[in-house]
């Protein structure tokens, strides 16, 4: 069986409040929302290629996978600015190198991506306990939905809320909120499971159960330092913190 571990702490970046509750296991949930880059699929191959692609054509040197992945999490314009030396993060020049790499991510985008140990059978295990699922993640819809389909993990959720979907995006509690409405659910009963801080401060903000796996981005950043409800090894090892029906 695989274990879980709880884990708070008091010091965090995100400027959203927080509950302090402390959440109790296994809890009632009747709906879920998983984010997508660093807690589905490992992305960051598809980044690389179009990121150092990028780079090489404005004459830069490219980055390292482990660079690329502390940048991952906050959106493109981010990720990009960090891609780009200091010394060339002029705004006119970020924006060329932005409109650059959406280019080349639109021909790499999923060709490289691998699942996470443990999606599928988690994703499988939650349907089966008729839980409704979405997912919600701060990547632009023109990549996230062909990226799901890509990956064929588009039919496990009734819907996407993408970084462009609604005015905000995690770590701002709005996305939480919103899928909480449109899978007719409420706060206390919906679980988030992702990778970042963004993910955990969203949840907790909005009411909802934090869950967090270790294998993602999170800006290079170690999960056990930050606040949320739990920690899990997986997707499947999701399926210890819910009630049976």
């Amino acid at each position: 069986m695989s274990t879980v571990t709880t884990a708070s702490s008091e010091h965090s970046e995100a400027s959203w409040p927080r509950s302090e509750r402390v959440q109790q296991f296994p809890a009632e949930i009747r709906s879920v929302s998983l984010d997508l880059d660093g807690t589905l699929l490992d992305t960051v191959p598809d980044l690389a290629v179009a990121a150092n692609t990028m780079l090489g054509e404005l004459g830069l040197p490219p980055r390292s996978d482990s660079e690329l992945r502390s940048y991952v999490g906050g959106g493109i314009p981010r990720f990009v600015l960090w891609c780009l030396p200091e010394s060339r993060r002029e705004p006119d020049f970020h924006a060329a190198a932005i409109e650059r790499f959406k280019d080349h991510y639109a021909a790499s985008n999923g060709r490289h991506s691998v699942l996470y140990p443990g999606v599928i059978a988690g994703l499988d295990r939650l349907r089966a306990r008729k839980l409704r699922l979405a997912c919600i993640t701060n990547k632009t819809a023109a990549f996230s939905e062909p990226l799901l389909l890509m990956s064929g993990l588009m039919p496990y959720f009734e819907f996407v809320l993408s970084g462009d979907s609604l005015p905000e995006k995690k770590p701002h509690p709005l996305p939480l909120l919103e899928a909480c409405r449109r899978l007719d659910s409420v706060p206390a009963k919906h679980m988030h499971i992702g990778d970042s801080r963004h993910d955990a401060a969203a949840a907790l903000a909005a009411g909802c159960i934090s869950v967090t796996v270790p294998y993602g981005y999170n800006e290079g950043q170690d999960v056990r330092e930050m606040q949320t409800d739990v920690i899990v090894p997986s997707v499947e090892a999701v399926l210890e913190l819910i009630q049976r029906p």
